[in-house]
């Protein structure tokens, strides 16, 4: 009997709870697990802080607060101002000022740096669905609309799901430390207070400390999509409220992602058939703070002024803006696609992906790459490693060392240490001049996609573990009835 039909005999009743419905990175995978529970049979809903579509099992958390006769006045200020927006200079800067100040005490707090919980929305969670949940599952809580103070109210009424994309759950402020890891001890004399979720002052301290008391009063179940995020997990102040942890990771829709004529992709794109084409793809790609724009283009500038006379095309996907010129290779940047089908179309019409990130934990980016059959070159950064099987390089030195383990049979990809332009341009141009490798690690990128990151296999598992936990549930509640 497999994982899908045993999970299947039980129907459970599922609330997730996401920023938004309709968006990319942790929003899409809460959206994916919320249309495949139902696909599956079960009852499932969504409540989020900011609602996108018009599904009737999306709930918006009502956050909206009681007006205030201040309130009230800062707003019909803003009205009455609103005619004046476009001709009279500073009209804009008096409207902030006044959306700000319309909350004094929420303003004082954001002012000395003290994270944002009041969302008094989230007291209703319960009384969202029309039905008892067997499981409350929660992806990202940052995003200005939950409070995550009732946590330890929440995970006794209900189990309670953290589904970790970040790590801002183990911080007192960011979402990603970078080399930073005052994390782990206390916060404080914070190295960078404009990493998202920014703050104004360093409060970072006592953010640390709220959270961690939030914590020893909770009960949760923490998921991550890799091992690395939840090593993290292991050494952080969300530890001790850990019923049970797992990683499972996350998937994408192989009926989207798959591997398709290259040519054809190409025509459809207007993209040359001789070309060598790369790929990277991301929000803001050039301003994006996590991610490393400035080694790809640095290593795409190497390869193609070692391969002179290839005609070679890098296309950045996901920022508007005019095409520059590294040499002989060109750089086209196209803005951010809504279709998920046109998305793939650009994987499947690339040589190589590539992604060279600051920060990253599991990029939805390099699943897609490889469920689609392009080989990818990117930096061991987060999960990435997990995701990329690297091929061994022994001809490029100490540089690929305890990153790259497999052979031409199982390797998906290249690793590279991160900032390390040198070594980048290196694995692009190795696969660059071997068709044959490169067709060789494309084939094995789908194999292994469709093994390991299928959406299927991580709705199987989600499913397996919430029937887990609601039995463990109904026998911790049946041995306190019988004790009492």
């Amino acid at each position: 009997m497999t994982i899908q039909h045993r999970v299947e005999q039980h129907r459970l009743r599922i609330l997730q709870v996401s920023t938004a419905d309709r968006l990319g990175g942790a929003e899409g995978v809460a959206w994916n697990l919320f249309q495949a529970y139902k696909d599956r049979g079960h009852e499932s809903w969504l409540a989020v802080g900011h609602k996108k579509t018009d599904d009737p099992n999306v709930f918006v958390i009502p956050n909206q607060r009681r007006p205030t006769i201040w309130g009230g006045f800062c707003k019909g200020l803003q009205e009455q101002l609103r005619p004046f927006e476009e001709n009279m200079p500073g009209v804009w800067r008096m409207q902030e000022w006044l959306t700000a100040w319309s909350s004094p005490w929420r303003k004082m707090q954001r002012s000395l740096g003290v994270e944002d919980f009041h969302y008094p929305g989230t007291q209703q969670l319960l009384k969202l669905p029309p039905h008892r949940l067997d499981i409350v599952h929660c992806h990202n809580m940052h995003g200005w609309y939950f409070d995550l103070r009732i946590l330890p109210w929440l995970s006794k009424e209900v189990p309670v799901v953290l589904n970790l994309h970040d790590a801002w759950l183990l911080s007192g402020h960011c979402a990603h430390s970078f080399d930073c890891e005052r994390w782990k001890t206390s916060c404080g004399h914070c190295p960078d207070l404009t990493l998202y979720p920014a703050v104004e002052s360093d409060a970072t301290a006592y953010n640390w400390r709220r959270k961690r008391g939030i914590f020893a009063k909770s009960r949760l179940y923490v998921t991550a999509p890799c091992q690395w995020l939840m090593r993290r997990v292991e050494q952080s102040i969300l530890a001790p409220a850990v019923v049970k942890a797992r990683v499972i990771p996350n998937g994408v829709n192989l009926s989207v992602f798959y591997p398709a004529d290259r040519q054809h992709a190409r025509t459809v794109l207007g993209i040359r058939q001789d070309a060598k084409m790369l790929l990277f793809t991301a929000n803001g790609i050039r301003q994006n703070i996590y991610k490393d724009y400035a080694t790809m283009k640095a290593a795409v500038a190497q390869v193609a002024q070692r391969m002179q006379g290839q005609n070679m095309i890098f296309i950045a996907l996901g920022e508007d803006g005019p095409s520059e010129r590294l040499g002989q290779a060109e750089v086209r940047f196209v803005p951010y696609q809504k279709d998920p089908e046109s998305v793939a179309r650009y994987y499947q019409a690339a040589d190589i992906y590539l992604h060279s990130s600051r920060a990253d934990t599991f990029p939805t980016t390099v699943l897609e790459a490889l469920a689609c059959g392009t080989p990818v070159v990117a930096t061991a950064i987060g999960g990435i490693p997990e995701q990329v099987k690297g091929l061994e390089l022994p001809q490029f030195g100490l540089w690929n060392s305890g990153l790259n383990r497999y052979g031409m049979d199982e390797a998906t990809g290249v690793l590279v240490p991160g900032g390390d332009a040198q070594a980048m341009a290196a694995g692009i141009e190795q696969l660059l001049r071997d068709d044959s490798l490169r067709r060789r690690l494309g084939e094995n990128a789908a194999i292994d996609a469709a093994m390991r990151f299928d959406l299927q296999g991580q709705v199987d598992g989600f499913l397996a573990w919430y029937q887990e936990i609601v039995n463990d549930s109904a026998a911790t509640f049946s041995n306190e009835a019988r004790q009492v």
